[in-house]
C-alpha cells in the first residue's frame, strides 16, 4: 500500500498526533525521579523444541544491560507444577474484532473456545476474556479456571464486528490502527493496576504497520510516537505484562507480506528520530516484551488453540530476575537487555530493553 499524496498523508498523521499526544501528556505528568532503579524482568527458558526448562539456578544466568554484565539483586524460579510459591498469574485472551474480517473473527472465537474446553474445561491458570472492537475493549468475564463457563459466555458475546470503512482503503487502515492502539492502552492500564504477572494473548491477524508515508512525519509527530513507545514499554514492564500475538490470517486489504514486515522494527527505539508508527504494532510489542508471535499458516480452530496453549505455557514455569540499573545520562535513555545461559542449546526469552531515567 503506497501513500503517494502528501495531502492524504497529512490528513492521516493529524489524528495520529492527537491520539499520541494523549499518551505524551500522561507521560509528562509522571515524575522520572520517582521511578525505582530496580529493574525486574520475567524470563522464559526453553529448549530447541520450545519445551520449558525448569530447575535452573542463579549462576546459570548472565544478565546484560547494554552488553554489560549486571549483578543480580534477586533471583526467583517459579515452577507451578512443582508447587513453588508464585505471584498471582493471569492469562488474558483477546478476540480481535477490529482487524479480522467476520470469518476470521469467527475462527478466532472457535480457536479460543477449543483452548478453553481442553482438559474438560479445567484450566490450569485463571483466564479472563476480552473482546476488542470499534466500541473499545470489553471484558467479557474476569479471571476464572472454568473453561466451559468462559466458552459459553464467549458464545453469547456479540463482538460488534466492524462494518465501517471496510472498503475505504487507507482511511480504514488508519482507523484500525488507532482503534487497536486505544484498545491496548485501555487493557494494559487495567492489567497493570493488578498484582502479579499477566500474559495477554491477542488472537489477531496483527495491526496495520502504518509504515508507508514515513517521510511525511514531522518532528512533533515523531516525538509523540517516541513518548508513546516509552509509556507502553514502561507500563508493561512495571505491570509485569507479557504480550503474545497468535496470528490469524485474512484481514481485508492486508497483504501477506505484512506478516513479516514488522521484523524490521524490532530494534529498540533510542530517540524520537527513530520513532515510527510501526514501532507500536502488535507483533513488535509482543516480541519486545518477551512474548511470542505465532502462526501455523492456517486459521483452523485446532491450530489456534495449540498456539494459545504454547503461549500459556510461559505461565507455568519462568524465572524472575532483578538488578539495579545505573543512572542514565539523560531522560528516557534506552538500554538493551539480554539474558545469556550457561547451558548450551537453551533460549532465554525476556523483554528486550527498558527506558532508564537520570
Amino acid at each position: 500500500m503506497a501513500w503517494s499524496h502528501r495531502l492524504f498523508a497529512v490528513s492521516i498523521l493529524l489524528p495520529i498526533s492527537v491520539l499520541l499526544q494523549q499518551s505524551s501528556n500522561a507521560l509528562a505528568m509522571q515524575s522520572p525521579a520517582a521511578e525505582d532503579r530496580i529493574v525486574t524482568i520475567d524470563v522464559a527458558v526453553t529448549d530447541k523444541s520450545g519445551t520449558p526448562i525448569r530447575g535452573l539456578k542463579k549462576q546459570d544466568f548472565t544478565l546484560l544491560d547494554d552488553k554489560q554484565p549486571q549483578m543480580l539483586t534477586s533471583f526467583r524460579a517459579v515452577d507451578l507444577d512443582a508447587g513453588t510459591p508464585a505471584p498471582p498469574i493471569e492469562i488474558v485472551l483477546v478476540v480481535d474484532a477490529i482487524n479480522a474480517d467476520p470469518l476470521k473473527a469467527d475462527h478466532e472465537r472457535e480457536g479460543i473456545k477449543k483452548f478453553l474446553q481442553t482438559n474438560g474445561g479445567k484450566l490450569a491458570q485463571p483466564v479472563s476474556l476480552v473482546v476488542v472492537s470499534d466500541s473499545g475493549a470489553k471484558n467479557v468475564h474476569g479471571a476464572s479456571t472454568d473453561g466451559n463457563a468462559l466458552a459459553a459466555l464467549l458464545d453469547q458475546e456479540v463482538t460488534g464486528l466492524r462494518t465501517v470503512n471496510r472498503s475505504q482503503g487507507d482511511y480504514g487502515v488508519l482507523e484500525r490502527f488507532q482503534m487497536s492502539i486505544k484498545a491496548l492502552n485501555s487493557l494494559t492500564d487495567y492489567e497493570a493496576s493488578k498484582p502479579g504477572r499477566k500474559l495477554i494473548i491477542w488472537v489477531s491477524p496483527g495491526w496495520p504497520l502504518m509504515s508507508s508515508g514515513a517521510s511525511d512525519l514531522t518532528i512533533k509527530d515523531q516525538q509523540h510516537i517516541f513518548n508513546s513507545i516509552i509509556e507502553a514499554s514502561t507500563k508493561m514492564r512495571l505491570g509485569h505484562i507479557t504480550l503474545y500475538n497468535v496470528e490469524t490470517r485474512g484481514v481485508y486489504e492486508t497483504s501477506m507480506s505484512q506478516f513479516s514486515d514488522y521484523e524490521q522494527f524490532l530494534k529498540g527505539v533510542r530517540s524520537s528520530e527513530q520513532a515510527y508508527p510501526a514501532d507500536l504494532s502488535l507483533q513488535v510489542l509482543a516480541l519486545q516484551t518477551g512474548g511470542l508471535v505465532l502462526n501455523r499458516s492456517n486459521d483452523l480452530p485446532g491450530a489456534i488453540a495449540d498456539e494459545i496453549a504454547k503461549s500459556a505455557r510461559d505461565a507455568r514455569s519462568f524465572y524472575v530476575l532483578s538488578f539495579e540499573a545505573s543512572r542514565a545520562d539523560r531522560a528516557n535513555e534506552f538500554h538493551a537487555l539480554a539474558v545469556k545461559l550457561s547451558k548450551p542449546g537453551l533460549t532465554a526469552r525476556t523483554r528486550t530493553g527498558y527506558y532508564a531515567q537520570p
